[in-house]
């Protein structure tokens, strides 16, 4: 079996259409379908069940798509190697970032890390936590910039820094009326919510010490995928939501007048870059985490752990 036909078994597993899976592939699906072929036969076993819709790898198809992660992660290091040896940062970087994150850091690093690595292609891409844990455990992404601790994962955590939450109030709101925020002053209530599948929800219930069973409004349930959403239902409705450092500083100064920081310990959330153990592009994601650390803004490298609390992100 060779390299080539193993890409293309990731690839049918991946998609679960042949078509698609060539197209990726970059060729013919008479092509990549002749090869899985003549993989099949020189087993002597089925690895897609082509008669299912999406296609479906058979039983021992699973075990054999679980060993070509394997071989072809240790095929790449081979070219890792060679790269290392050179000196030289660069080749092909696939990076992905939680939502709540990426509109904030993502602007803050991008064009310094491409200004200063012209031979690396990075790609960026949006995913919830769950699905960059997946990608990363499939190998189909390089690294994650996401909210740690990721509990009972085994990958690479290098943690970037800690971003402290505030509290985004409506105006006239009780919580306005404090000079700083208890935890213990929080309820879910009046809160505005990220939607499920966001680390950030989780942890904003995880702070009110309450699960989701209430609303605003009787006749009017809303949760967003967008934090600057949740931030505008709270200028324009009532109630309040928690923001993330990073997207307090992006604030105008008449929306400033709506946060009101935590009381010490600061509630916080850990964000880092985060790799399988077995990884081959050690000389690119050290030049992007130095990247990001470098750019960031004053207010987050200087903080003191002593004054902050991490919340957890399991439910």
């Amino acid at each position: 079996m060779t390299i080539t036909q193993l890409e293309y078994v990731l690839a049918v597993d991946k998609y679960r259409h042949f078509g698609k899976a060539a197209k990726a592939c970059n060729v013919t699906q008479p092509t990549l379908s002749m090869q899985l072929q003549k993989a099949e036969e020189e087993m002597g076993v089925i690895i897609f069940d082509r008669s299912k819709n999406p296609i479906l790898p058979t039983d021992e198809g699973t075990q054999i798509i679980n060993q070509a992660r394997l071989v072809l992660r240790e095929y790449k290091k081979i070219f890792s190697i060679i790269d290392a040896n050179k000196g030289e940062v660069r080749g092909e970087f696939r990076l992905a970032v939680i939502p709540t994150l990426a509109p904030y850091v993502i602007p803050l690093f991008a064009g310094d890390f491409v200004q200063k690595h012209p031979n690396v292609n990075l790609t960026i891409e949006e995913y919830k936590t769950e699905d960059i844990i997946e990608l990363l455990a499939k190998d189909e992404i390089d690294a994650g910039l996401l909210v740690t601790p990721i509990q009972g994962e085994s990958f690479i955590e290098r943690v970037l820094f800690h971003e402290p939450f505030s509290v985004f109030a409506s105006e006239g709101h009780h919580l306005l009326k404090k000079a700083k925020v208890k935890d213990k002053d929080l309820d879910t209530s009046d809160v505005w919510l990220l939607n499920e599948g966001h680390c950030f929800r989780q942890q904003v219930l995880n702070l009110c010490k309450l699960s989701r069973d209430n609303g605003l409004h009787d006749n009017l349930k809303f949760e967003s995928g967008n934090l600057e959403t949740l931030k505008n239902m709270v200028l324009n409705s009532s109630g309040y939501t928690l923001l993330p450092q990073l997207a307090v500083l992006n604030l105008s100064k008449e929306e400033m007048s709506h946060v009101r920081e935590f009381q010490s310990p600061i509630p916080t959330r850990e964000v880092s870059l985060v790799h399988n153990r077995i990884f081959l592009k050690e000389k690119i994601i050290s030049a992007l985490e130095e990247s990001i650390i470098e750019n960031l803004p004053e207010s987050l490298t200087s903080m003191k752990k002593k004054n902050y609390e991490i919340i957890s992100i399991d439910a």
